[in-house]
């Protein structure tokens, strides 16, 4: 394998199936920048999805598909980047066991995540708290340098970062301690306001027909005291116009100031919206239906990924187990 002198990035998304707007506006299109810069694993993280799916596994191969066709419509490109699936490289759980080792219970049960999903979706397996274990060992398989994660998720890197430093301590200098690469990180709101979220149902995917998501920004929330054309908004608040911000360009001159005066009604400005999201989306979509069609070639590219992964997180995984002694046949 031709060695590389960039760093290497690692990150990836679990398989919920066909991705929406927050998805290619918060990750994707960072991703798509960095692939030129990083050598860079994009993995879809099928064992983390077991924790919520794992009666429903039959669901995982059309939702892997799916999330890939996604990948590679939004602009990643396998020849830049290895495009994989988790459970195709079986070096991250052998790494996930041992740095299981390395960490106590009541560490993993005070991690605010953990607490959160725990009470709100009733998550309390075994899986679920070792969760963070197994997305240090996804990191660490590759050593790498360097995760894109909002400031939101900056505490997973930091066990990660932790964990390979306790193996470093143990073993000796053996694996990099991954740092977050803080990104800017765009909340893109959904249909009701929150965060937009598939579990929230607030949605709008990228696969959607342009009528489809005309219909849905139609339902968009707006700001609650702005009932009739001709009264003041307040654009601050409001999430279509977070939207305009980031498909109309110079929203700040076009959208806000008569939507301050009234002279801009509600309805009219989701027509906007709706128009520019659909001119600024046309390009993926497109893309989207011809690798859609195309099944072979994805999972050529998931499987080609995973092989270039697998020659990655190998060598790693024979540093560690030299660096543990227990390279046996050595």
């Amino acid at each position: 394998m031709k060695m590389s002198r960039k760093e290497t990035i690692l990150s990836g998304m679990q398989p919920t199936g066909k991705l929406h707007l927050g998805n290619l506006e918060a990750t994707l299109k960072n991703w798509v920048r960095l692939q030129n810069d990083y050598e860079m694993y994009c993995c879809i993280v099928d064992w983390h999805t077991l924790t919520a799916e794992f009666k429903n596994t039959e669901i995982m191969k059309e939702r892997i598909f799916h999330v890939a066709v996604d990948y590679l419509a939004a602009g990643l490109d396998p020849e830049k980047c290895a495009i994989f699936i988790q459970s195709d490289v079986k070096e991250h759980a052998e790494l996930h066991l041992l740095f299981s080792m390395l960490i106590t219970v009541p560490s993993l049960t005070r991690l605010p995540t953990y607490i959160e999903k725990k009470d709100e979706k009733g998550m309390d397996s075994y899986g679920f708290l070792g969760y963070p274990v197994l997305q240090a060992a996804d990191i660490c398989a590759y050593n790498a340098h360097k995760v894109p994660v909002g400031k939101d998720q900056e505490k997973h890197i930091w066990l990660a970062a932790d964990l390979a430093k306790r193996f470093n301590a143990l073993y000796g200098q053996t694996l990099n301690e991954p740092e977050v690469l803080l990104t800017k990180i765009p909340i893109i709101p959904g249909i009701d306001g929150r965060k937009m979220s598939k579990s929230y149902n607030n949605h709008i995917t990228i696969a959607e027909s342009p009528e489809s998501r005309t219909a849905k920004v139609k339902k968009f929330f707006t700001d609650p005291e702005k009932i009739h054309k001709g009264d003041p908004g307040r654009p601050e608040i409001c999430p279509v116009y977070h939207l305009h911000k980031i498909y109309t360009p110079d929203a700040e001159n076009i959208i806000a100031p008569p939507c301050k005066t009234g002279e801009l009604g509600c309805v009219e400005c989701k027509g906007k919206l709706a128009k520019n999201l659909n001119e600024a989306l046309a390009p993926i979509a497109e893309k989207r239906v011809a690798l859609e069609n195309n099944n072979d070639y994805i999972w050529d590219v998931l499987k080609n990924g995973g092989i270039r992964a697998r020659q990655r997180a190998a060598a790693v995984l024979e540093k560690v187990r030299a660096a543990m002694k227990m390279d046996y046949f050595s």
